[in-house]
């Protein structure tokens, strides 16, 4: 076997140019879907990062038997919150962990009423990861012993017609399915630039939300945000031994439409690599090809030294499959190259912040990945598709009469 790779690797050099430029084909190849993973681990980032941190954090605890009655966003208070928070916050995957409460009702004003989730937090741990709190543009953020007073954003404000001060009727279902009402001051605006979530979202205090629905020292969920998106199984698995009696789910399970459009995209790119290395394939193909014709002489030498044609078959096999390799290798070197400059400077991306509703949650620049989260597959697909494009040319080598090969000029 020895013997067929060092044929196979001297008559891969045998045409340097040639061989580099189907190298170097298949390496920019790979480099390009490195780049492209890169970005995409970036965007992820940068948009379903934030967009995961609006609508409650990448993972959530509630207490047992939640799920079943989800859809009507149930007050079922945790048995020790603070406990759930304190296994939490030792992972340091986890960036915070704070409770809440969660449940639907109506804001009233003169304009009409508006369905809304009604959000209760503890501000200032929330300071840091909630994008609300860092994008206010009229008033001020929540505090801890605020009272009476909504947080609310400018979607929901334009629509009602209020500003800073103004006072709407706020209803609510409390612990026994009630309905509880309060006329509520508006104390802060926030703008996500997406009017829609701005609309749905609304925050009380934590401590203002445990008076209104008769919680008092409960919280219904415990919210936590991760360093990293893609962390969410590892950590659930981690906390679910700690945390026996509670549901804890990640917000693939939550918000399984964000899930889905992380999905399409990998898969759209799946297809795009491979069409990318077939394109290089058809290059390896037409260098054996080539390599056929031209040591036809060759071949018939082999053939009549004893060579059998399934071995010189695997000798061409070998030679594109080296090639595929090479070329793994050299795209590994491009991509990393190319992805650890752009982590340095980023890419700014905030003058399209208008495009789509969720582009808006870009903050100036987007930082890639490395790319190496799928590259065992990419490597592997580049080897596969070498390997198959020089099956032609083996077989076309295989066929060869010794005789006929030797005399051919």
């Amino acid at each position: 076997m020895r013997l067929y790779f060092r044929l196979a690797w001297r008559n891969m050099w045998r045409h340097t140019r040639r061989t580099f430029i189907i190298v170097v084909a298949m390496g920019l190849g790979l480099a390009l879907m490195m780049f492209y993973d890169g970005i995409v681990a970036g965007f992820n980032q940068a948009i379903y990062g934030n967009a995961i941190k609006v609508l409650g954090g990448n993972i959530q605890v509630h207490a047992e038997g939640y799920r079943l009655k989800a859809d009507r966003m149930p007050l079922l208070p945790l048995t020790d919150a603070q406990a759930v928070v304190d296994a939490a916050s030792a992972d340091p995957r986890v960036e915070s962990a704070t409770r809440r409460i969660n449940t639907g009702g109506l804001a009233s004003s003169v304009e009409g009423a508006f369905a809304v989730g009604i959000t209760g937090i503890e501000p200032e741990q929330e300071q840091t990861v909630n994008l609300a709190a860092q994008h206010v543009i009229a008033g001020r953020y929540l505090k801890a012993d605020d009272g009476d007073v909504i947080f609310i954003g400018k979607g929901l404000a334009e629509a009602m017609g209020v500003g800073v001060g103004d006072r709407i009727a706020l209803s609510g279902r409390s612990k026994h399915e009630q309905m509880r009402r309060r006329t509520m001051t508006v104390i802060g605006i926030y703008d996500l630039g997406m009017a829609e979530i701005e609309k749905r979202t609304i925050y009380i205090s934590l401590a203002e939300a445990q008076d209104l629905y008769n919680l008092t020292g409960q919280s219904t969920e415990v919210a936590i945000v991760l360093r990293m998106l893609g962390q969410e199984s590892v950590v659930i698995e981690a906390l679910k031994p700690k945390l026996p009696g509670y549901e804890v789910e990640s917000w693939e399970t939550n918000f399984p439409e964000l899930q889905s459009a992380l999905g399409t995209k990998g898969g759209v790119m799946n297809i795009f690599s491979v069409i990318i290395l077939m394109i290089a394939g058809i290059g390896i193909l037409n260098l054996l090809l080539m390599a056929v014709y031209e040591r036809t002489r060759e071949i018939g030498l082999l053939g009549a030294l004893g060579f059998r044609p399934s071995q010189i078959s695997l000798i061409f096999v070998l030679e594109g499959t080296m090639i595929g390799l090479v070329g793994v290798v050299v795209g590994i070197g491009i991509g990393l190259l190319i992805n650890g400059m752009l982590m340095r400077v980023g890419l700014d991306y905030s003058q399209f912040g208008n495009i789509t509703t969720y582009m808006a949650l870009i903050e100036g620049r987007i930082y890639p990945g490395w790319g190496v989260d799928k590259l065992a597959s990419r490597a592997l697909t580049v080897a596969i598709i070498s390997a198959l494009a020089a099956l032609i040319p083996a077989r076309e080598a295989a066929h060869n009469e010794p005789a006929k090969a030797l005399h051919f000029v």
